[in-house]
């Protein structure tokens, strides 16, 4: 009996380090956004197009943001302005990157759903039900924009700190499709 208990001990140290890892990703997405998709997030929230401060134009092509900084103020109103030059589908999404990683494993599961393309979106609310949970890419800090394409995304930022903008698309944040928000 003895040494079945040690067999089985490491296991349950590494199951034990599995799921504290896990809780970690998952207390971090937390604290960042409420259960449910919230639209308050602790760096700003969506922002109304009547109070925009400034226009940031962010092109992006495959693999690449053509900024790698982008500063703003505590409470400005942007309106980001997002060109996707490149062949491939891309993202504009604001957070920290733990929240980033957890968003990649969300965007796996819709690469593997079909929803998502490398070079698109399908539009898969007729087959909710038959998808994990109902996926959707609808987090107010995040926009897909298609090759060719232009899109807008408008936020109010909070202050915080070690805030990034960057693709989830998996494998572009790792090749370094991200960049730094810096609130003044």
């Amino acid at each position: 009996l003895l040494n079945h208990l040690n067999e089985l001990q490491p296991m349950k140290i590494y199951s034990l380090s599995l799921l504290s890892a896990l809780g970690l990703v998952f207390s971090a997405t937390a604290a960042v956004a409420a259960p449910g998709h919230s639209h308050a997030l602790d760096f700003g929230q969506p922002g109304n197009v009547q109070a925009v401060d400034r226009t940031i134009e962010v092109r992006m092509s495959d693999n690449v943001f053509a900024l790698e900084t982008i500063e703003v103020k505590a409470g400005e109103t942007i309106r980001f302005v997002l060109h996707n030059d490149g062949a491939l589908l891309h993202e504009f999404n604001l957070g920290y990157s733990a929240t980033h990683a957890a968003h990649e494993q969300e965007m796996i599961a819709m690469f593997r759903s079909g929803m998502l393309t490398p070079t698109g979106a399908h539009d898969m609310s007729h087959m909710e039900g038959e998808m994990d949970g109902g996926m959707t890419h609808d987090d107010p800090n995040s926009v897909l924009i298609e090759p060719g394409a232009r899109e807008e995304l408008i936020w109010t930022f909070s202050k915080t700190k070690n805030l990034e903008f960057a693709c989830n698309i998996p494998g572009h944040y790792q090749a370094g499709m991200v960049g730094k928000v810096e609130i003044r």
